[in-house]
């Protein structure tokens, strides 16, 4: 998988918010904010295909986490960004 090559992160306001550019019409009543851990994700495998062992070894290399829970974290994480096109 690969996370949506179109897609940027801004700060606003402090909250990670995902920009798709170049959308002509912006549907501002859903946003999507990136908490730390995603955004953790989101910099450590932008750029080149992963897969969900390599997402589950970022958390582990950053947090205090047993591989069990950093993949049930990175699971749920990947289903939400896939959900949202946000994979490829």
């Amino acid at each position: 998988m690969r996370i949506n090559p179109n897609i940027k992160i801004r700060d606003m306001v402090g909250e990670h918010i995902v920009v798709m550019p170049g959308a002509v019409q912006t549907d501002m009543t859903r946003v999507i904010a990136l908490n730390d851990s995603a955004l953790l994700l989101y910099n450590a495998l932008s750029g080149r295909n992963f897969e969900l062992e390599d997402a589950v070894r970022v958390l582990t290399d950053e947090y205090d986490v047993t591989p069990d829970v950093a993949r049930r974290d990175a699971e749920a994480l990947l289903a939400d960004m896939r959900k949202n096109n946000l994979l490829v």
